[in-house]
């Protein structure tokens, strides 16, 4: 049985959030080949503390040094339902209508990362049917200077 690729889920995050859809509709909004859609882990390092190590209860204490380590975060998303999310309702040019998604983080980060990347007008309402948009990509450098 053959598995629709785009119908599966991926989550894009972006500065103060994150969108959690199905990976046709983000290949529709944002096309096919755009490297957005190539999902790259999050690098960073992290600082562990000078600490004391008991093996067994009531056994003696070692010493760790303090060290650093470096780490890979891919983007996860939460599978809870309450935790998932806030269900968004996104419709762009040439969509067809409505499509679900989840958001993670304030609406306005949404919009921003919209207007950072977003080839085609979107616009998006919340569940409670507050709507915002349209948002677009617009490269000011094209435009006519009087």
């Amino acid at each position: 049985m053959a598995v629709d690729y785009d119908a599966r889920e991926m989550t894009l995050n972006y500065d103060g959030g994150s969108i959690t859809s199905a990976i046709g509709n983000f290949k529709s909004l944002f096309g096919d080949d755009e490297a957005l859609l190539h999902v790259e882990p999050a690098t960073g390092t992290r600082g562990v503390i000078a600490h004391k190590r008991t093996r067994v209860i009531g056994g003696p204490q070692t010493n760790v040094k303090a060290y650093d380590y470096d780490f890979k975060q891919f983007p996860t998303s939460q599978a809870g339902l309450a935790a998932g999310g806030t269900i968004i309702y996104m419709d762009w040019d040439d969509s067809d209508g409505e499509w679900t998604a989840r958001v993670s983080g304030p609406m306005s980060a949404l919009g921003d990362f919209f207007n950072e990347v977003a080839p085609k007008a979107v616009v998006f309402r919340t569940e409670r049917g507050t709507k915002y948009g349209p948002f677009i990509k617009i490269d000011l450098s094209v435009l006519p200077t009087t």
